[in-house]
């Protein structure tokens, strides 16, 4: 498998909104919402701000061994898990929830980023060691969201009747049937077998769906050193229990973070908004909100209730049994490990930007934003049309219908275009209206009404023309349709929607090397690649 790449700045894909386009074009606008730019001056300062700050590092150490009790670690990790006791290491952040079988393309290409950052960092930066980390947002409870792929077209999804944070739920006998339902398809590909040995292995009857993630990540990535941290954890959240405490009491997230979003919403679309509590109880299957009422602190949907004395007894004692919603969560992150940058989506980088003067009031160092990494992979099949239509990387992200159009005007023998036509016609209706209105100036205005009327025709004409001209071109109009379909599933990004099994079960550890070798650092383009297969 071999590639070659083209990169294209984000407003030329048409795919992303202004706010992430303003972000990496450094806009002035956004300077208040963030600390340090995504910058290599940027992560120096990010580094100055994190030394300050007493992170708990040999706790963190202790636990992360405690979890790869379970896998036989390799080699790299544990130097990177030993190198974390050091003041002069820190950690690439990225995070997302267990969607089963690792759920879209960018659930990958967010980790391999941050694997390529953290490298790319620790040669720029002697002196200093960097680790990349990815956090398992294991507390979510939207199995909608989780519970589903897309594998080459079909949808696959596991229909269970669990309930509460997604990652404590059971891979159970219908979750590996989706494994037998897989194996049908991808047994056919070069490295389907293995593909499938490696979800079985990852996937074990009655394991809860984090370790499961866990376990297929840390296969994937643990040549490249990647640290899987699983922050469901009662000894970590203990170090929240100041804040959390806060928020229970004092509401104090929700204040600054809805006047930060205020700010930020008179500008663009506001991601997350905050609640008066941010925090989920969570025991057993139950993932409820907290909300206090009538002097009583009740867990939504549920018969649980608490006295103000009693959820503090609580909170110390079980610090696990309290989840932080999207407000709340990046502080646990950043107060556990010594991140310095977080990479993460678009729809990420707009909430975060939201939370910056919340990191402020509790004096925790709010990490570099770092866009992650986008990937078009195009295979060779697609590549030979593409090629065969004499199509440019830049044309495939055009509409379908502007991109027909752009190919008929091309090949057409005849003259589809009225331009010389129209400017004519408008010189021939200005000069009549100038003598027209030298008689009446009503005239004049009768003739800049007709002008109007017949420019308008015109260009309908122009487009039937058009029009016509298109039913020549059906082969070439079918082939558009089916590229675009191949490439934009349901008219969205191919990494929205696709799956990474096809891609391993064709090109096995090939697949993650080649994306590693063209994933960029914090250049912020988007990367197509072109599948050159031999």
């Amino acid at each position: 498998m071999d590639c070659i790449s083209t990169r294209l700045s984000y407003r030329q894909t048409g795919a992303f909104t202004k706010l992430v386009q303003d972000y990496v074009d450094h806009s002035e606008k956004l300077t208040s919402f963030i600390a340090h730019p995504p910058t290599l001056d940027g992560i120096k300062k990010a580094i100055g701000s994190r030394k300050k700050f007493a992170t708990n590092r040999e706790l963190l150490v202790q636990e992360l061994r405690k979890q790869y009790e379970i896998v036989e670690a390799a080699e790299a990790v544990k130097k990177n898990i030993d190198s974390l006791l050091s003041g002069d290491t820190f950690v690439i952040t990225t995070a997302h929830q267990n969607n089963i079988f690792t759920g879209p393309l960018y659930f990958i290409y967010k980790i391999i980023h941050a694997i390529k950052l953290a490298d790319h960092l620790t040669e720029a930066l002697p002196g200093h060691k960097f680790v990349p980390v990815y956090y398992i947002g294991s507390e979510d409870a939207d199995l909608d969201e989780l519970n589903n792929i897309s594998l080459d077209g079909e949808k696959i999804v596991w229909n269970t009747k669990q309930k509460g944070a997604v990652g404590r739920m059971k891979v159970d006998k219908d979750f590996l049937q989706l494994i037998d339902k897989i194996e049908g398809q991808l047994a056919v590909l070069s490295h389907g077998k293995e593909t499938v040995e490696l979800l079985r292995n990852s996937y074990s009857h009655l394991d809860d769906l984090q370790t499961a993630t866990f376990k297929i990540v840390n296969a994937l990535f643990a040549e490249y050193g990647l640290v899987v941290l699983l922050p469901d954890n009662a000894n970590l959240k203990r170090q929240m229990i100041d804040v959390f405490e806060d928020d229970l009491l004092r509401q104090t997230a929700s204040a600054i973070v809805e006047n930060t979003s205020s700010k930020l919403g008179e500008l663009y679309k506001v991601q997350a908004h905050p609640r008066d509590i941010n925090l989920f109880y969570l025991q057993d299957d139950i993932r409820e909100r907290i909300e206090l009422k009538n002097n009583r602190y009740e867990v939504l949907n549920t018969k649980i209730s608490f006295t103000k004395d009693q959820l503090l007894r609580e909170l110390k004692n079980h610090p696990e049994r309290f989840s932080p919603n999207v407000i709340l969560r990046g502080l646990y992150q950043e107060t556990i490990l010594p991140g310095v940058a977080f990479i993460g989506g678009g729809g990420e980088l707009s909430y975060w930007l939201e939370l910056k003067n919340l990191f402020d009031h509790y004096k925790v160092p709010y990490p570099v934003q770092v866009l992650r990494n986008s990937f078009l992979i195009i295979e060779d099949k697609w590549k030979e049309k593409v090629e065969k239509l004499q199509l440019t990387v830049e044309d495939l992200f055009l509409p379908e219908q502007d991109l027909v159009n752009k190919l008929v005007k091309r090949d057409s023998d005849k003259k589809l275009r009225l331009n010389g036509t129209l400017t004519d016609t408008e010189k021939l209706y200005e000069a009549i209206k100038d003598q027209a209105a030298s008689i009446d100036v009503t005239l004049g205005i009768h003739v800049e009404s007709l002008k109007t009327i017949t420019l308008h025709r015109l260009k309908e004409l122009e487009k039937k023309m058009l029009r016509a001209e298109k039913r020549k071109f059906s082969d070439q109009q079918r082939q558009v349709e089916k590229i675009k379909m191949a490439l934009f599933p349901n008219k969205g990004l191919q990494e929205r929607r696709d799956n990474m099994l096809y891609y391993y079960a064709k090109w096995g550890q090939s697949f993650i090397k080649r994306l590693y070798e063209h994933s960029l650092n914090m250049e912020q383009e988007f990367v197509v690649l072109q599948v050159i297969d031999r």
